[in-house]
């Protein structure tokens, strides 16, 4: 059901909108009445030349209509971004249904209802008179775009899991990524029945180009998965495709195995649109052992480089820099050197990795500031007694911690490039990482470290930064940028609230409370003459756990709307939290053992030493203020183990086994706290 403003209902547009059509013939026209697909255009630029909505009457935006798709849902995964065509909003949920909604009214047209179960979406494709959605068990789904009936179905096996990545529709294919495979691909379909046309495999198998950068067969489980939707250049006849993270033993992490730069993990490919015909590459990370692939979608813009045109494509994101690369070629006009890293011999590590000449756009360092300064002060201090590395230090069985992290920079959101101010807008994370094949999956990101971010806005004509903005909330996963002709930038926040920047500046013009967090990029539209605002409110739980809130809204903005803002729900907490519930401490005697784990069923504390995570016992204590808490070294421990309170600094002591040492809170507040001996085992006490 949609809540409305008075007065708002309109006529419907056409089923197909001019700009629609010519989106389809040039991969730089901007959206207009339509926001024909996920990125807006074909060259993902998440621009709108409308223009109705600016400086002069943004106090006047409001919301127009609210429509809660799902009923009130508060629960699930929700990264799809809405499209517009012909003024119909197509939205997926995250129970994986399929809704068209009036743009006009907020009124709910059809409802395509899924009976494969949920999976992770992130946005339809349009075309043929056709919606393309997902079904669990690698499905291609046709709905009737009028009624929402299924046209076709076709199950796609062989080439990995087909969900998450938003379906791109383009002169009768689909172009569509698999992923969470040991080996994935890129696939164009058939949009007619969803027959296979061609596939394009992240690790090439033998005797094909790049199958020799892997040691042995270890191309096998490479990875190199293509976590997001492509970028098209029809008049090149080009698809862009990225293709991310290797993952050899199962581990992003351990390269020992896998020798050799690993193609095309961590990659740019250019292939034919009709044949899947391998053009060019460009590889961000040789042999990467730090999960910190660019898998985002890649933006396509025509730029003044040099006082000569080029048709240039913005490549990269977790690693916090951009390589601007010639789309016809993959040639460098900025340059980009092959810089000598630091190697460890067991992880096979590449000699050298790339950096753009004019540097990143973001912090590629942990600082280590003096305990007892600022809270939280630079986003990118270190967590105490880690051992501290710059991007692309290798690792081996110590933890080492390095920013941006496989969570931060700017992972899969969306960034924008504005034909009117000729800028790149990205927003990013700051969530520093420990990688050590002691660490499971992708890295540690440390209890207690601040997950903060922002937003920044960079020149592809110099790959210098223009403007930077820091901002409370991690906004690398889904927090997508629209730019627009009014000079303005618009992004959603993990707290619900959308937000419009100047697009000059970064100053903040406007916000309005969504009700859940935002994690899909908002569009903008014409429906009956009239501009609209839209953005669909779900929420998912990167980089903030449960915290995140869920929801259902899908809200459009006019001038002159006025259906008021939505609760707003608790804020994420931006602090890592430590694992475990909370422990009251009197059931615990006001003590914490340090280097033992913690049965919270049974109270009981565990008998032998540990280096884990969770080896405080417990590692949440909750205590009144004036509480004096305890902490004890066992005596049948082995190693000197510590407690260093981070970041107010009221204590870092030493203990060996047996010592114990006491202190007293006295203000209500969140302490952090890790051990001196291996900083994984991460406590907390919560003073009320």
């Amino acid at each position: 059901m949609a809540v409305t403003a008075a007065a708002t209902a309109l006529t419907q547009l056409p089923a197909a909108g001019a700009e629609a059509a010519a989106a389809a013939g040039s991969c730089t026209t901007p959206g207009g009445t339509d926001f024909p697909k996920v990125g807006g255009n074909y060259g993902n630029q998440n621009y709108s030349a409308l223009r109705g909505i600016h400086r002069g009457n943004l106090r006047r935006l409001g919301a127009a209509w609210v429509n809660r798709i799902e009923g009130g849902l508060t629960t699930g995964t929700n990264q799809s971004t809405t499209v517009a065509v012909g003024g119909v909003l197509y939205i997926e949920s995250a129970l994986g249904n399929v809704f068209a909604v009036d743009g006009g009214t907020g009124e709910t047209k059809w409802k395509y209802t899924q009976t494969r179960g949920p999976v992770t979406r992130r946005g339809v494709a349009v075309g043929q008179g056709l919606v393309f959605t997902h079904g669990r068990g690698n499905w291609i789904i046709a709905l009737d775009q009028e009624t929402g009936a299924v046209a076709w179905e076709r199950q796609i096996t062989g080439y990995g899991n087909m969900e998450k990545v938003a379906i791109t529709h383009h002169d009768g294919l689909l172009h569509v990524g698999t992923h969470d495979s040991a080996r994935a691909a890129a696939l164009a379909l058939s949009a007619t029945d969803g027959s296979l046309v061609w596939n394009f495999w992240g690790t090439p198998g033998p005797g094909e180009f790049g199958n020799d950068t892997w040691e042995g067969d270890s191309w096998q489980t490479g990875g190199a998965t293509p976590w997001i939707h492509p970028a098209l250049d029809p008049e090149l006849g080009l698809v862009y495709w990225t293709f991310g993270n290797v993952r050899g033993n199962n581990s992003s992490q351990d390269g020992s195995g896998r020798g050799g730069q690993n193609l095309f993990s961590s990659s740019i490919v250019a292939l034919e649109i009709a044949t899947g015909k391998y053009r060019w590459h460009f590889q961000s990370i040789h042999h990467g052992i730090w999960d910190m692939d660019n898998v985002m979608a890649p933006v396509l813009a025509d730029v003044r480089i040099r006082r000569r045109m080029r048709k240039i494509v913005v490549y990269g994101s977790k690693s916090g820099m951009y390589f601007i690369l010639d789309r016809t070629d993959g040639s460098a006009p900025l340059g980009i050197d092959e810089v000598p890293v630091p190697q460890e011999p067991r992880q096979k590590t590449w000699p050298t990795q790339p950096f753009p000449r004019q540097g990143p756009w973001t912090e590629t360092r942990v600082v280590d500031q003096p305990l007892g300064t600022s809270v939280p002060g630079d986003p990118n201090r270190a967590v105490p007694n880690y051992v501290r590395g710059a991007l692309y230090d290798p690792h081996w069985d110590v933890p080492v911690l390095s920013i941006p992290g496989h969570g931060g920079g700017a992972d899969w959101n969306h960034q924008s490039y504005s034909h009117s101010t000729g800028l790149v807008y990205t927003g990013f994370g700051y969530v520093a990482a420990a990688h050590s094949l002691t660490e499971a999956s992708n890295g540690l990101r440390p209890p207690g470290e601040y997950q903060t971010g922002g937003v920044v806005a960079v020149d592809p004509a110099t790959n210098e930064v223009r403007w930077k903005r820091r901002m409370p909330y991690s906004l690398a996963h889904g927090n997508g940028v629209l730019s627009t002709a009014g000079d303005l930038i618009y992004i959603g926040q993990p707290d619900g609230n959308l937000l419009c920047l100047d697009a000059g500046n970064g100053r903040e013009l406007w916000r309005f409370q969504t009700g859940a967090a935002i994690s899909s990029s908002p569009i903008m539209y014409e429906a009956g003459g009239v501009q609209y605002l839209a953005v669909y409110a779900g929420g998912t739980g990167i980089p903030y756990g449960d915290s995140a809130p869920r929801g259902d809204y899908l809200w459009a903005f006019r001038i002159g709307g006025n259906v008021p803002p939505a609760p707003a729900p608790p804020p994420p907490v931006i602090r890592r939290p430590v694992s475990g519930a909370p422990v009251e401490g009197h059931t615990v005697g006001n003590t914490v053992v340090l280097a033992r784990t913690y049965n919270p069923a049974t109270g009981t504390v565990g008998a032998t030493e540990s280096t884990a995570v969770n080896a405080m016992a417990p590692t949440h204590l909750r205590v009144p203020a004036g509480t004096t808490v305890t902490f004890v070294n066992p005596p049948d421990n082995i190693q000197v183990h510590g407690a260093t309170q981070f970041f107010e600094g009221l204590f870092d002591v030493r203990l060996r086994p047996g010592e114990s040492f006491a202190y007293t809170f006295e203000r209500p507040g969140e302490y952090f706290f890790n051990d001196s001996y291996s900083p994984r085992p991460t406590g907390k006490i919560e003073v009320y």
